[in-house]
């Protein structure tokens, strides 16, 4: 009994000594902004979509290709009735041209230049390039707002688990010197053995729950310190002395107005169902076609011998115009992606649609929660200072013998349950609303910075 006092008391200590060289939010959010591992895949993603800019820009640049080849040829040409004349030599009909080359060196180069002048598929390309980029941020914009919202959740988790832990220590401590007292006075016969029976079951089911809750602190604080990289030891956190001011909350429409706004992850829905309108256009008859600015230069060369001996075929072209071009038919590919795209787009649609009326249930559940909230705060108030009230009144009585040890000890039971409820709704309301800032897409490091002012010293 004596062995379990000094542990109760010395893990009171404890807590009380972490509490007093507490870990302000703002830190926690820093610490987390450097470490966090899903935050940093976000981050690399969003640094690997900015050479898509570059891609979109180079999609209407000219394109450069040069092409050569080289190997082992034949060439048989043989003309009749062809009219030859030259300088001194007259004119002459029906004259015949025979050459001859078998398994010579052929050489042939070309060089080739294309402008894109009117391409609607590219023009799509481009802006879906342009989207993704958006996408991208968009994306990044989340998982910031995400990192912000879950390291706020950590670190009052591992408060409340701290203050769950220091007031289950008192309790313990209380019901041990109860259990105590009612071992000497059953001694003296001054109480009967039932007594020191409740008084048993009470003090093993209290350190039960001291044991659950010093569980539930080294798991909330493994998984802070795994985002923030912290050292567990000095790691305590903070609970609130109370949430924001209700009077500052304003009506519900402004905030279902800017949800619909800027809520990142509704643009971002709405940015994909852009993306995929853009892809049925690129299968659409009218992109089809395309007009291009060519310029293509050429040389072709075929040496050795033959049939009449030692021969050479040199070609050499050039060409700058206007290229045209369009599908006629292929095989229906075109047909069946188009369809592919409309039907994809239908189902971006509905996901936006789906998407934007389940933030607005969230907006207003997150903001019917806030506005009954100093309600709620002024209700446990109350009810904590009943329970405190009570508890001096019972243990006068047992002190007096008009209360039992039993009354005792659920009176303390009672009392700590009305100040975890109470530390618990706290916490509750401020995550309600950076979860409602969140949603907004209002939620920035700032605010948790600010919120450092509001927390218990």
């Amino acid at each position: 009994m004596h062995l379990n006092r000094h542990l109760g008391t010395f893990s009171l200590a404890m807590v009380l000594a972490q509490s007093a060289f507490a870990t302000d939010l703002g830190e926690v959010w820093q610490a987390a902004w450097r470490n966090d591992r899903d935050y940093a895949v976000a981050r690399a993603a969003q640094a690997s979509a900015q050479p898509r800019r570059e891609q979109s820009a180079a999609l209407w640049r000219p394109r450069v290709a040069l092409a050569a080849g080289v190997g082992l040829g034949s060439s048989e040409t043989e003309a009749t009735g062809a009219q030859f004349s030259a300088p001194g030599l007259g004119t002459n009909s029906g004259v015949g041209f025979s050459t001859s080359v078998t398994g010579g060196t052929a050489t042939r180069w070309t060089l080739s230049a294309a402008q894109p002048l009117y391409n609607p598929e590219r023009r799509a390309q481009q802006r879906q390039i342009e989207l993704s980029l958006g996408v991208a941020e968009l994306e990044w914009q989340m998982a910031r707002q995400n990192l912000l919202l879950s390291t706020a959740q950590r670190y009052f988790d591992l408060a409340l688990a701290q203050d769950t832990q220091a007031v289950l220590q008192r309790q313990l401590a209380t019901v041990q010197r109860a259990s105590t007292e009612v071992q000497d006075r059953f001694r003296l016969g001054a109480v009967p053995v039932t007594d020191t029976h409740e008084a048993q079951a009470r003090l093993a089911e209290i350190q039960a729950q001291v044991l659950l809750a010093q569980n539930d602190l080294q798991v909330k604080r493994d998984r802070l310190v795994a985002s923030t990289g912290l050292p567990a030891a000095t790691l305590s956190a903070r609970l609130p002395l109370r949430p924001a001011d209700p009077t500052t909350l304003g009506p519900l429409e402004p905030w279902l107005q800017r949800a619909q706004d800027r809520n990142p992850g509704l643009r971002l829905r709405q940015a994909a169902t852009e993306v995929a309108r853009q892809e049925v256009g690129k299968f659409s008859a009218r992109a089809s076609a395309s007009v291009d600015l060519v310029a293509q230069t050429s040389r072709e060369h075929l040496g050795g011998s033959g049939a009449y001996g030692s021969a050479g075929n040199t070609a050499s072209n050039s060409f700058v115009g206007l290229q045209f071009t369009v599908p006629l038919w292929t095989g229906g590919y075109r047909n069946a992606k188009q369809e592919e795209a409309l039907l994809l787009a239908d189902k971006a649609a509905a996901e936006a649609d789906l998407a934007r009326q389940e933030v607005e249930q969230q907006v207003r559940a997150s903001w019917l929660n806030l506005s009954i909230g100093s309600e709620r705060l002024r209700a446990l108030t109350q009810g904590l200072a009943a329970s405190e009230a009570r508890l001096e009144a019972t243990r006068l009585g047992q002190q007096v013998g008009h209360r039992t040890t039993q009354d005792l000890m659920n009176a303390e039971s009672d009392h700590a349950r009305a100040r975890l409820a109470l530390a618990q709704t706290r916490v509750g309301l401020v995550l309600e609303r950076l979860r409602l800032d969140a949603l907004a897409g209002d939620l920035s490091d700032d605010v948790l910075r600010a919120m450092d002012g509001t927390l218990a010293p």
